[in-house]
This record gives structure tokens, C-alpha cells and sequence, in this order.
């Protein structure tokens, strides 16, 4: 088995999937579009502020800004509540393409400046524009993942009343490529 089949797998050979509740809010064109649901965790963390869980006033339209369809789910009113899934692999390959590809970017360019150059001015303007460089290939890179399915929520089952989320091992729904 390589390398790349084994970090996605559990030790029962299922792909580990990090679950959510969301709530049926609208259906537009047959297509239910879900809110994700605050558990009681929610506005504890770092990015609380940007996520809507503090502020008088923005958390519905924070929340609004967070919906998102679900085109492949049964029949579902609104009102529903639901049970989504997205592959704990994608949601790293994100964090990765996110949070790291710009640093190394900029701290590239500015090594490779200071080395060249050994001007703090031009190392400091290169690693601006390496910035801006690994800010448009971090946009191509969600590009990419939300072109091959891998970011979009799956629906996995109804949530019962008191259903929060989870990280479980589940088979991933086959992504279509």
C-alpha cells in the first residue's frame, strides 16, 4: 500500500471523514442550501471573530454568508437537520495550500533575495511580492480541490436530535474526477 492510500485510511481500511450539522434553510431548483450549525463550542476559538459566533447583530449574516447547496441529498424540507462530511485529508490539503504555501513563498523569495542582493529593502519588496505570489496560487489551489469535489460537503445521514459533530471513520463517497 503507498504512502498516500495509508495516511487516508484507518486501520480498518475506511477513509476518516470530519462530520458537521447543518440545517436545511432554503431550497432553491430542488436544491437544498444547508447552514452549518453552532455547537456549544462555537466562539471559544481563534476564529470566532471571523466566523460569526461573537457580535451582536452579525450572526446571521455571518451565517448566511456560510451556506452552501447540497445538490446530491435526498429529499429534504426546511427545517432538516443533517449530517455532512468532508474528507479529513482534503480539509489538511487545504490548511496546507492556506496557511503554508504563502510563507514559503515569501520566506523563499526573501532568502533568495538577501542571498543575491544583501539589501534588507530588496529582500523585504521580494517577500511582498512573493506574498502576493502564493496569495493568488493559494486561490488556484482551492480552485483546483473545489474542481475535483474534494472541499464539498457530502451528506452522509439525517442527524438525530441531540447529533453534534464528530471526527469518525467512514467510508469517503467515491469523488468524482
Amino acid at each position: 500500500m503507498d504512502r498516500d492510500s495509508e495516511d487516508d485510511e484507518t486501520a480498518t481500511g475506511q477513509a476518516t471523514l470530519v462530520e458537521g450539522t447543518a440545517r436545511v434553510v432554503a431550497i432553491e431548483d430542488d436544491v437544498p442550501w444547508l447552514e452549518p450549525e453552532q455547537t456549544t463550542s462555537c466562539g471559544g476559538c481563534a476564529a470566532s471573530g471571523l466566523c460569526g459566533a461573537k457580535g451582536i447583530g452579525t450572526v446571521a449574516s455571518q451565517l448566511a454568508r456560510r451556506r452552501f447547496p447540497l445538490p446530491d441529498a435526498p429529499r429534504l424540507v426546511v427545517g432538516d437537520r443533517v449530517v455532512v462530511g468532508v474528507s479529513e485529508r482534503a480539509l489538511l490539503k487545504a490548511s496546507g495550500i492556506t496557511y503554508a504555501l504563502p510563507l514559503v513563498f515569501m520566506f523563499g523569495a526573501g532568502g533568495v533575495a538577501q542571498w543575491l542582493a544583501d539589501s534588507d529593502g530588496i529582500t523585504m519588496v521580494s517577500m511582498v511580492a512573493a506574498l502576493g505570489v502564493g496569495l493568488i496560487a493559494v486561490r488556484l489551489g482551492g480552485q483546483a480541490l473545489s474542481a475535483h469535489g474534494q472541499l464539498a460537503p457530502r451528506f452522509l445521514r439525517r442527524a438525530g436530535s441531540d447529533e453534534t459533530c464528530q471526527t469518525t471513520a467512514r467510508p469517503a463517497p467515491e469523488l468524482n474526477d
